[in-house]
């Protein structure tokens, strides 16, 4: 399904593309793969011009070509050649692209480019598995993998190259398009011809991008897996300033670990046995939001009770105020792009437990930096982000940022929830093109909102129509599963289903998830499709799948 006509794919014939390696069908079959070329190091050095990439650049070079033996030290990939090159910038100061493309041995046919994390920075390098698959890494399947830094460097949480024009662009989806494209054209120069299908998988950040190049780039891809999206990634980053707000400006609105994880006790007290099983996991959400006044009535500090600010078995009312402001979510009085105007909030009362690691602030006192852990994943990004993405200001304290009334800079918020949002409902022509979509998340993600996640697929249904939806997407959302941690970790060979899907037209229905949570390691689940749940039957055991059935009440 990659396609053949446009400029992308002329220069690919203009820097040594083989047509005699297709068969009149327009490609070669998988089982007949031409081998790699006998001298992997003399792929090193291969300059590809500007031309050959579909965004502009300086073009790209590699620099490294090294052949990895199926022997070497940790390596379980097999035999493949490992690539590393630079995508050039075409701003001074701007960071090149750097990028790793790896071409195995023994190839499928097939390719998969790698997403990011955070504010990515890091080279990913394509040799690993699927986030949440148990099987072998796509390399070591057969797959030709790539994936980038997305144009800066340093670690995922730092925020500094927002500075710098081209860089956020790269970052929101030009790195995307531009790995691309060189990583087809050298595929193209290691076997002889392009892939069969072209895949994308990646979470959080990395689920973000699997949206934005079905959004940005639907001729380019043939599926996508894209995990827990950071869709309308503006949204999120200014909740997070105004959680931040509350806790350090409001006077008695911080709301201390132990007091959050009181919450949380809570919640599974109400919630955990309405879906049959005392399990540990909340799966029937619904019915919980509904128990959720009586959650918070029993969690209210007394009116007598004095001073409330003193307990941690109890909300006062400025502690109930944070929490109510992370379970409403956004709600902005002026439009960011795509007419997108609020960003929903979390299962805050639904068994999301935000005292881990990228939960709510673990301190009562702001530092002059927020770090994730002392003042909270959250509020530490949306910082970041007021200084370096909307205000290019370092110094800018964010506590006194006017989300409802940003003036000089509502402009900015909305150009960048354009650049980096990807929250455009018009995916009509990846649709068009029988492309498909998995998508899974935890119900007690407590980085990326999953109603934000579910609310995109709703505004899917309602604009192309639940059966239209439903033959180019999946849509699986875990019980218990949080944001790369949780009571409930899953582990499903996405990928094994979206090829299924792609090549042989195989609609992946539920699916059998197992649980690889260090506590609860071996437990497996229905993986049921949104809006139905894992329920107990009523019998059976409760760590196996055979005793559930996906409900939707």
């Amino acid at each position: 399904m990659i396609r053949r006509g446009g400029s992308a794919f002329e220069a690919l014939k203009a820097i040594g593309f083989a047509a005699s390696a297709l068969t009149a069908s327009g490609h070669a079959s998988a089982q007949h793969a031409p081998p790699l070329p006998l001298h992997c190091t003399d792929l090193a050095g291969v300059l590809l011009p500007a031309a050959s990439i579909g965004l502009p650049t300086n073009g790209a070079l590699v620099q490294t070509a090294t052949m990895i033996s199926a022997i070497a030290t940790n390596n379980l990939n097999g035999d493949y050649c490992r690539l590393t090159g630079v995508i050039r910038a075409q701003t001074a100061g701007t960071p090149d692209i750097r990028f790793e493309l790896n071409l195995p041995s023994r190839w499928n046919g097939r390719a998969l480019q790698f997403g990011g994390g955070g504010y990515s920075g890091v080279v990913v390098t394509g040799t690993g598995p699927v986030p949440f698959s148990p099987d072998r890494a796509p390399l070591a399947r057969g797959y030709a993998t790539f994936g980038d830094d997305s144009g800066h460097n340093g670690s995922s949480s730092q925020a500094n190259f927002g500075l710098l024009d081209e860089a956020v662009t790269n970052f929101g989806y030009a790195h995307l398009k531009k790995a691309h494209d060189v990583a087809l054209a050298l595929i193209v120069r290691g076997y002889g011809r392009p892939p069969e299908h072209m895949y994308f998988a990646g979470g959080s950040t990395g689920g973000r991008e699997g949206y934005t190049v079905i959004q940005r780039y639907p001729d380019d891809y043939d599926g996508v897996i894209a995990n827990a999206p950071a869709l309308n990634f503006s949204g999120v980053r200014l909740l997070g300033v105004e959680v931040g707000q509350d806790e350090y400006r409001t006077h008695g609105g911080y709301v201390s670990p132990q007091l959050l994880e009181h919450v949380y006790e809570r919640t599974m007290q109400v919630c955990d046995a309405l879906d049959g099983a005392a399990d540990g996991l909340i799966s029937n959400v619904e019915a919980c939001r509904a128990k959720e006044p009586e959650i918070i009535a029993s969690l209210r500090c007394p009116a007598s009770q004095n001073p409330p600010s003193s307990s941690e078995d109890c909300l006062t009312p400025p502690q109930l105020a944070t929490l109510e402001a992370l379970r409403d979510g956004l709600h902005l009085p002026y439009a960011l792009a795509w007419n997108t105007d609020s960003y929903r909030g979390y299962n805050v009362f639904q068994g999301t437990r935000f005292t881990s690691m990228l939960g709510l602030a673990h301190s009562s006192e702001r530092l002059p930096q927020p770090a994730f852990v002392p003042n909270g994943y959250l509020f530490a990004q949306g910082d970041a982000y007021i200084k370096y993405f909307v205000t290019h200001d370092p110094t800018f304290d964010s506590s006194n940022f006017d989300i409802m009334h940003p003036g000089r800079y509502q402009q900015r918020l909305f150009t960048l929830s354009a650049t980096i949002g990807a929250m455009n409902p018009d995916i009509s022509r990846y649709l068009s093109r029988g492309g498909k979509l998995i998508t899974l998340q935890g119900l007690a993600d407590e980085v990326i909102s999953p109603n934000q996640t579910i609310a995109y697929y709703n505004g899917l249904i309602a604009r192309y129509g639940e059966e239209r939806v439903e033959s180019f997407m999946r849509l699986y959302m875990v019980p218990g599963f949080q944001h790369g941690n949780g009571v409930f970790i899953p582990s499903v060979d996405l990928l094994g289903a979206l090829d299924d899907w792609v090549t042989h037209g195989i609609a992946p229905e539920t699916l059998l998830v197992t649980d690889i949570a260090q506590s609860t390691n071996g437990r497996t689940r229905p993986l049921c499709r949104y809006p139905a749940f894992p329920r107990y039957l009523g019998k059976g055991n409760l760590n196996q799948a055979s005793s559930y059935t996906c409900a939707t009440s």
